[in-house]
């Protein structure tokens, strides 16, 4: 028998002490009295009735008090309501508690791990953010050592150099500028303002803004004919105009050097459409692609610090996407090309 419960114990301990007084009756009748059945027959239910009933109430008290210890030391504020409800389903006490720790200690176990996770991602991001920053800090300490060593009277120099110390100091301001949106975003501090706009028009906005930079890498921007003129989505018109430009960012710098070809569509979903940025680049590592959000990620081949950047681009796109309540994903394959994919509300 499993002696799980206290019910189940007090019969054990009623069964024993009502058969140990049967014995001791017998045998003290025998020893000096005639023997008779009858008070035997009647005391006997009411012995096993009397034990059972008060070990039961004592072991079931003894282990309420035990498992309030429990749960209170695993957290649980009301170990009463947490019995209670057990109780309904199932009268096994030790089990229930049993049930209850190895829950608690899976999910301290995963807490644990969660933990470990963020301290990796932790020590990454400082990597990170001091690599990007110490990169345009000793280019500006080199490029004004050098002038102040003579080169400022060199007219061919000190332009050069002077314009070098400006790019550097304009890459500095752009990733403080985006800590700070990413900051805001990651902290709800940023409030979005929504209206009713067009998506198309806002598209070709975008498409005319980034045609300089994709032609200069030899990339050309197309619109799908899934794309018309007449789509209307309600967002934050400004922030959804900062998803387009680095995702369309994003496939020039990685696109195919040859011939690139970013092509932008969009299609009915429920009551959201599906927007798609496509390039023929070349293409995100299977095991890179559920880190490619994350700040400053960037897989070692196809996204090397040389293609310039921030590299919080599209970290500030998922934030952007998901302080809409709408989801982004990414479907990459090596050598083919990458496509973002994310809903918008329609208008």
């Amino acid at each position: 028998m499993n002696l799980s419960t206290s019910k189940q114990i007090s019969l054990i301990n009623a069964s024993l002490t009502t058969a140990l007084f049967g014995v001791l009756y017998m045998v003290t009748l025998t020893g000096f009295f005639s023997f008779t059945y009858y008070p035997l027959i009647v005391l006997t239910p009411l012995v096993f009735l009397f034990v059972y009933v008060v070990s039961n109430l004592l072991f079931d008290q003894y282990i309420k008090d035990k498992l309030k210890v429990i749960y209170k030391s695993i957290g649980l504020l009301k170990p009463e309501i947490v019995l209670a409800k057990t109780k309904k389903l199932k009268n096994d006490e030790l089990e229930i508690v049993n049930n209850v720790v190895l829950k608690w200690s899976e999910e301290k176990k995963k807490e644990i791990e969660e933990l470990k996770e963020l301290a990796v991602y932790r020590r990454e991001f400082l990597g990170n953010i001091s690599h990007e920053l110490k990169t345009p800090i000793f280019n500006i300490q080199g490029y004004i050592l050098t002038l102040l060593e003579g080169g400022i009277d060199d007219k061919n120099i000190n332009e050069r150099f002077l314009k070098k110390t400006e790019k550097s100091i304009n890459r500095l301001i752009a990733l403080v500028e985006d800590l700070e949106e990413i900051t805001k975003l990651e902290s709800g501090e940023l409030k979005l303002k929504e209206e009713v706009f067009n998506l198309y028009d806002l598209t070709r906005e975008v498409m005319d803004y980034m045609e300089m930079k994709a032609a200069n890498n030899n990339t050309k921007i197309l619109l799908h004919a899934s794309l018309n003129k007449s789509m209307k989505v309600r967002a934050d018109k400004k922030r959804i105009r900062q998803v387009l430009i680095n995702l369309m960012d994003n496939a020039i710098k990685y696109g195919n050097p040859a011939e690139g070809r970013i092509t932008i569509s969009a299609y009915n979903f429920h009551n959201n459409y599906l927007i798609e940025v496509r390039d023929n680049g070349i293409g995100i590592p299977e095991d890179n692609i559920h880190r490619i959000f994350e700040r400053f990620y960037r897989t070692e081949k196809s996204r090397s610090r040389d293609t310039g950047g921030t590299g919080l681009g599209l970290a500030i796109v998922k934030h952007i996407i998901e302080a809409h309540r709408q989801t982004i994903s990414v479907r990459s394959k090596e050598g083919e090309g990458t496509t973002f994919s994310f809903t918008l509300r329609m208008g």
